[in-house]
């Protein structure tokens, strides 16, 4: 049996007339850049999210350098953001004016510790940066109190983490601003690069709206950056849109399917569930011992997995003039050394389910 890790033309074909006819109304109208269309999703996903605005932009990574941008970040400035990531979350950062303070993960979640936060503020520091990371939340509870006590702004980055939960309130909501992709793989995801703002900011919102168009185009208020989201992305979008809850639901569905099938497993431990949060499973994220090997035997016997991410950010060679050491980032390093992503998507069928959770238990009773 073969089990893509993603299949992104099963998802296409499950609601094939209503995308078909999304991107033919968008030729039709050559509403190709901005437009009616970008409009439309904007205040659709304002509404899902239960915010003011959202602000349309290229990507989630220009998502999130308009967002600090926005919050008027200078040169030296400090902003605290999680060791485990991908480098859009730090590089943005950098790219703004400002410096990246690295700060460990919580045992367990994969997401920033609120306790190492405290440790890490400074005079400098001017604001925090959790990722909810695989689809977990991050505790946001701590964090914003930890940003309130010492007047920092709070950007949430929610590139994995559509409709994720922390104690009943969707991530994305708690900070002075969040940031998301719409990258083809995400749980909401274009057929191309895509991203948005939300925020109840209306200064922030209208700051970022004239800097992500050239600063207000034609009029030029500020000088700013091209990006936006096009036509075509936001009619795909749209389209998307009212599945995105049953999507999330299947992939939870398959999640508990997981860990049932390889709760007993020696060697391997299933993703944490953590009381008042509610996990999207963007990736479902494994911890293993041997994992090169597993990876290979899984490759293999058909099944494709991924490495989300297998270096910490800290110790790739871009932030080398920070000097870290593993011991800095005991949690965030041990489990990239540790972890490896397996298929998760709304069309994988039980039968792909049983057989990636058979050839898992396979490898492990071999290796004994």
């Amino acid at each position: 049996m073969k089990v893509p890790f993603a299949n992104l033309n099963a998802q296409y074909l499950s609601i094939k007339n209503g995308i078909d006819i999304a991107i033919e109304n968008v030729i039709s109208d050559s509403a190709f850049t901005r437009g009616k269309y970008v409009a439309a999703f904007e205040r659709e996903f304002a509404s899902l999210m239960d915010v003011n605005h959202c602000i349309s932009c290229g990507n989630g990574t220009d998502a999130l350098y308009i967002a600090i941008k926005g919050l008027k970040i200078k040169p030296g400035d400090e902003v605290i953001t999680t060791a485990h990531s991908w480098i859009s979350t730090s590089e943005t950062i950098t790219q703004a004016g400002g410096k990246v303070i690295f700060c460990d993960t919580a045992k367990g979640s994969f997401t920033i510790d609120p306790e190492q936060i405290r440790e890490k503020i400074t005079p400098k520091t001017v604001g925090i940066i959790p990722v909810h990371l695989y689809g977990q939340a991050a505790d946001m509870d701590p964090i914003m109190d930890i940003a309130r006590k010492n007047s920092l702004w709070v950007i949430e980055d929610c590139a994995q983490a559509h409709l994720a939960e922390y104690k009943g309130r969707k991530v994305g909501t708690f900070g002075n601003a969040a940031t998301f992709s719409f990258y083809p793989g995400k749980n909401l995801g274009a057929m191309g690069d895509a991203g948005c703002i939300i925020t109840n900011d209306n200064e922030l919102s209208n700051w970022c709206t004239l800097f992500a168009n050239h600063g207000g185009k034609g009029r030029h208020f500020i000088e700013g950056i091209n990006s936006r989201m096009d036509g075509l992305q936001a009619a795909i979008l749209s389209e998307k849109l009212p599945y995105l809850n049953g999507w999330t639901s299947k992939r939870q569905e398959i999640a508990f399917k997981y860990d049932s099938l390889l709760s007993n497993v020696e060697g391997l431990q299933t993703p944490q569930r953590f009381i008042n949060r509610k996990h999207v499973f963007h990736l479902y994220v494994i911890k293993v011992t041997r994992r090169n090997e597993l990876m290979m035997f899984l490759k293999d016997n058909g099944v494709s997995t991924m490495l989300n991410y297998p270096k910490a950010l800290p110790f790739f060679p871009a932030y080398s003039y920070l000097n870290h050491c593993q011991e800095d980032f005991p949690n965030a390093y041990n489990d990239s050394n540790e972890i490896l992503s397996i298929p998760i998507y709304p069309e994988l069928t039980d039968d792909q389910i049983l057989y990636v959770a058979n050839i898992i238990k396979e490898f492990y009773k071999k290796t004994k």
